[in-house]
């Protein structure tokens, strides 16, 4: 009974730093705004700033509507102009004080300081841009002491979160397909968050139809995420996937003979709360699996490496972090993960975590990239 009472607390104080920031984000901008022009009562611009700071929220109520799916991407690219503002605020408003104290007047430093500021903003948008719209290749060399009675070597791609939704579409699903398609994998893994929450995008702009253009030698597996759970679509989500070729596996392994390999994939960390069933754990998971053939889980978020490795795991593929997306959010998740992004080896097992294809929220990446990974799989002889 008292985690009730500290959760409620915990929400109210979220709920005050949050509207907290954002009357200062809006008092700086009614202060540049005013400085031009007064044609705007503090009243209206106090209207106008409110629906702008709510209107990722108010587009997820109205995300079946044009106006709602505006409203969400507006809102999401506003989640990071307010993060940037939180951090170059405080030095903008420092130098405005500094200046004041040296004896310019506000004529001089409130347009210096604020457009100085704009300019930094503008740039730190175009930037996160680029690397969010242009996805790059990262090969990880990954050798099993595992002897293959098929294939000495493997190309597997691995794409997670690619977020498919209102924001990232099927122009940037396009890339993934060209980028996957151009190394001629032998298999393509999706370690989950496919979709951004609500499937109704999905199916609106038949994105199935770009990712049935993926093609692999032994076929193409997924696992659920986060985000799949969130939209609550699940049982629909997966027949449509099932309809191109793409089978969600559902704390499942498949043995793939023609590979000599063995794919198992986790439900979502997710389910331990929101599916009835819950998931099973990587020990029962793996525990019928020849462990003397080469065995790749999928599971979305980063946790349990021990775990996995104890099971008989080889290479362990996760995402759901996107290394923070923008920066400064990469110090949280590097302490927040045992491995947050990139590579590392657990014992004797591959891990290998992608900062994401696509994006949640704001398609702005700083401080990480859009990225397709490329395993390289030597087995012995």
């Amino acid at each position: 009974m008292k985690r009730v009472p500290r959760m409620i607390l915990n929400v109210v104080l979220i709920v005050i730093i949050f509207l907290g920031l954002n009357t200062y984000i809006g008092w700086n901008i009614y202060v540049f705004k005013a400085h031009y022009t007064t044609s705007m009562s503090p009243v209206w611009f106090s209207i106008v700033f409110t629906i702008l700071v709510f209107s990722y929220l108010i587009g997820r109520w109205g995300k079946h509507n044009p106006v709602g799916r505006l409203l969400k991407v507006i809102g999401s690219y506003y989640l990071a102009l307010m993060e940037f503002m939180i951090i170059l605020l405080p030095f903008a408003d420092i130098s405005a004080w500094l200046l004041q104290r040296v004896g310019y007047s506000e004529s001089f430093y409130i347009p210096v300081v604020g457009w100085t500021t704009t300019i930094l903003l503008i740039i730190l948008f175009i930037w996160g841009s680029y690397n969010a719209w242009s996805p790059i290749l990262r090969t990880y060399h990954v050798p099993i002491s595992k002897k293959a009675s098929v294939n000495r070597k493997l190309t597997i791609a691995v794409a997670s979160d690619i977020h498919l939704g209102n924001i990232v579409g099927n122009r940037h699903l396009k890339r993934l397909i060209k980028g996957i398609n151009q190394m001629k994998p032998d298999l393509i893994l999706l370690p989950g968050d496919i979709i951004d929450d609500s499937i109704e995008p999905f199916m609106r702009n038949s994105m199935s139809e770009s990712l049935k253009q993926l093609h692999a030698t032994y076929g193409v597996y997924a696992v659920l995420g986060n985000h799949e759970y969130y939209g609550g679509n699940i049982e629909q989500y997966i027949k449509e996937m099932s309809l191109i070729g793409i089978r969600v596996l559902r704390d499942e392994t498949v043995s793939i003979e023609n590979a000599d390999i063995i794919v198992a994939g986790r439900k979502d960390k997710s389910a331990e709360s929101m599916d009835p069933e819950g998931r099973v754990s990587i020990e029962k998971l793996l525990e019928p699996s020849d462990k003397s053939k080469p065995i790749i889980v999928m599971d979305h978020q980063p946790y349990g490496f021990q775990q996995a490795a104890e099971a008989g795991a080889d290479i362990l593929l996760c995402g759901h972090t996107h290394r923070g997306q923008f920066a400064p959010n990469h110090w949280v998740t590097r302490r927040l993960f045992e491995l947050d992004w990139g590579y590392m080896l657990k014992h004797s097992m591959h891990v290998v975590v992608s900062s994401g294809f696509g994006t949640w929220g704001p398609p702005i990446r700083l401080a990480s990239r859009s990225e397709i990974i490329r395993l390289d799989v030597d087995l012995e002889g």
